[in-house]
């Protein structure tokens, strides 16, 4: 099962967070994950073509995708639409943004709205949300709580060494084997 990961990343906290999502498709058996960073130019179309799932990500800037991530969503990505390349891939989304909300939803909306136009079939969390308790904390998995994909946050003065922190980290590593686990699904169907 090839699994590519196409995301983009602005200071290095969503490739951090990237990485994690890859580390969670390894868990897999039969699993391989392919980064696909969209700041090293062209996407490599066939390897997205051979793909069973795609693992869409993007840091969160004003609300919205980063605009490199648009740019390939909204140019780059029509071959692929017009042929529906893409039916029926498995899809999933994580973003990252500098505070707790930033409107991380919206991203993964966007990414969410992106795959249906593919004709992708989209897979969320299928966690409850973390850190929404007394007795919670931001070490939960699922600590922002998201349901549609991995949302992280790192602070806006530390850099992707620090952030973002580990709780959202194995939140994106639990997206990616949650896409990995469902390709394989219906792989057997």
């Amino acid at each position: 099962m090839l699994i590519s990961i196409v995301y983009d990343s602005g200071y290095g906290h969503t490739a951090r967070q990237a990485r994690a999502v890859a580390d969670g498709v390894a868990r897999v058996p039969g699993a391989e994950a392919q980064l696909v960073a969209l700041a090293d130019g062209n996407a490599p179309w066939q390897q997205l073509e051979a793909s069973d799932a795609i693992i869409f990500g993007a840091p969160t800037y004003n609300g919205s995708p980063s605009a490199r991530f648009k740019q390939f969503c909204e140019d780059s990505t029509k071959p692929a639409w017009i042929g529906m390349k893409w039916r029926d891939k498995v899809a999933g989304g994580f973003t990252n943004s500098g505070a707790q909300n930033g409107d991380k939803l919206h991203s993964l909306i966007s990414m969410a709205l992106f795959a249906a136009q593919h004709g992708m079939v989209w897979v969320g969390l299928d966690l409850q949300p973390g850190n929404d308790s007394s007795r919670g904390s931001v070490n939960d998995l699922n600590r922002l709580g998201s349901w549609l994909g991995a949302m992280a946050q790192s602070n806006g003065d530390q850099g992707p060494g620090e952030t973002p922190i580990q709780s959202d980290l194995d939140t994106a590593a639990y997206l990616g084997e949650r896409v990995a686990r469902t390709v394989r699904r219906f792989r057997a169907a």
